[in-house]
């Protein structure tokens, strides 16, 4: 699993935030299944953009970047996220990559030296038709205008890989999800496809060409390489075979075009196998604006975390937006979420079954039935939920977590415990609930690895959520009572704006 590589011209944001818990938590998924998953993220630190950066702070390159990247891997630490590994592109070990890949591509014949005119856009690292630009030269993505490049580089002939392009996304037909991004990488590819350039003679910051000194290698044929990188490709082994090909690349809906046109052609080129998937996620808007520092509208994540907390936080990104689709970021409906969906709800009933327990069980957790309503929506808790992270959607794989919470407060409303005098029926209705309980904690510890690690010791289980395994751990009647129930300070305590 991997991140793109964010570029460090700037510090991270939320928009950085968000696909990275979107891969930590399909990571932790992945994990709860038993796989054994290697997730990877990094920073991006070549290129025209990066050095201009650095040259207005007033810095060398390597300075500028030494300072930023922590920076991301801080953050990554801060928001619990679970990688294995954080690359970053000025390490030998990418560099050795990018002239493995480039020098194999370059034998192959798809790199040839030509002469480029063409108007680029800084920000995009990518030169634009005047079909493509909007308001005369400004770029479609950024709108900012566009600078008139003209030099000698070399250029990968993207023009060849049309037909094996087509053919490969037809064999494997769900290697894009969602599939509406996945058809819009096919549409670029059917418009047809034009060689790219992949070489700089007018930057000195960046990776050399094996073969010509003088250049330095383009953004795409740098950047995208850390995938391979970070697993071992170009050390002289072939021990990235026990990682490659990567099983899902989760990427922005701005860089399909890199990572779903370019990319694959690069590694048909180079005798490398294709990635397995890709993951196209929308973007993050403030007032309808995509969030970025360009825009203007970056949100420092740690500012919203100060108030519903961080896993309140994980919970808002991955819950609030259908993947692949663009969501609309505020303060209100992170409030109006973290109330409905965890305090409300999945706080409310953790602290009434405690309450309960307390007063009715002697704080002596109790066994559920066997036989219980409760174990049909479980089961179809569980299996909503593994369908839909299995075709990353985190948002609809909690609403269906969620859907036994739901089940158990209206199980409690139902059967009115705190009405009734302590005995046999109190108990069983007391043991379903906690037994449902015992299995939200496992589903929705992806989301929420330190809300989900407090809910299991609270409900009296032992040893750690995180090292339950699905599908045993979501089936019926495991929690078998017996453990002291504490109720504790609030999960979600609520907030009034």
């Amino acid at each position: 699993m991997t991140t793109p590589i964010y570029y460090v011209n700037a510090e991270p944001h939320l928009g950085h935030a968000y696909t990275t818990i979107v891969g930590d938590a399909l990571t932790r998924w992945r994990r709860l299944l038993g796989d054994d998953v290697t997730y990877v993220t990094g920073t991006d630190e070549h290129g025209l953009k990066v050095q201009q950066s650095a040259e207005a702070a007033g810095m060398e390159p390597q300075a500028f970047t030494d300072e930023i990247a922590p920076k991301f891997a801080a953050l990554w630490d801060r928001l619990n996220i679970a990688n294995d590994d954080f690359i970053r592109t000025t390490e030998p070990r990418h560099k050795a990559a990018v002239a493995e890949l480039l020098q194999r591509c370059y034998d192959a014949g798809d790199i040839e030296l030509d002469t480029f005119a063409g108007k680029y856009c800084v920000a995009c690292e990518e030169y634009y038709s005047d079909e493509e630009l909007v308001d005369g030269d400004r770029c479609p993505i950024h709108l900012r205008v566009t600078e008139y490049f003209e030099e000698e580089n070399y250029f990968f002939r993207l023009s060849r890989f049309e037909d094996r392009l087509l053919d490969w996304y037809a064999r494997h037909p769900t290697a894009m999800t969602p599939e509406h991004r996945g058809n819009e990488a096919i549409g670029l590819i059917k418009s047809g496809l034009r060689d790219f350039s992949i070489s700089r003679t007018s930057l000195t910051w960046g990776v050399p060409l094996p073969w010509d000194e003088t250049h330095v290698a383009y953004v795409w044929f740098d950047a995208l390489t850390n995938y391979l990188a970070a697993v071992g490709f170009g050390d002289g082994t072939d021990r990235y075979r026990d990682w490659w090909p990567v099983d899902y690349h989760l990427i922005g809906k701005d860089i399909v075009r890199q990572h779903c046109v370019y990319w694959p052609a690069m590694l048909m080129s180079a005798g490398v196998e294709l990635p397995k998937g890709w993951a196209i996620g929308g973007w993050l808007l403030s007032d309808g604006d995509k969030i970025s520092k360009s825009s203007g509208n970056a949100v420092d994540p740690l500012d919203v975390i100060g108030d519903v907390g961080l896993d309140g936080f994980r919970y808002y990104l991955l819950a609030d937006t259908t993947y692949g689709n663009d969501g609309d970021f505020s303060y209100e409906g992170v409030v109006s979420r973290y109330n409905a969906d965890l305090a409300n709800n999945l706080g409310n009933l953790a602290a009434r079954v405690a309450t309960v327990v307390a007063k009715k069980c002697d704080g002596i957790g109790t066994a559920p039935d066997a036989d219980s309503a409760l174990a049909a929506a479980a089961a179809a808790a569980y299996e909503g939920a593994a369908a839909q992270w299995d075709v990353v959607q985190p948002s609809r794989a909690l609403d269906a977590t969620w859907s036994l919470v739901r089940a158990t407060n209206s199980h409690l409303e139902a059967h009115e415990p705190w009405k009734s005098d302590p005995g046999p029926a109190v108990d069983t209705v007391m043991g379903d609930a906690l037994e449902a309980l015992r299995i939200v904690a496992v589903l929705c510890s992806p989301a929420m690895p330190d809300i989900a690690q407090t809910l299991w010791e609270r409900i009296g289980m032992t040893g750690e959520v995180a090292d339950q395994r699905l599908p045993q751990a979501a089936e019926w009647g495991q929690y078998a009572g017996g453990a002291t129930v504490t109720k504790g300070e609030p999960l979600f305590p609520r907030i009034k704006v």
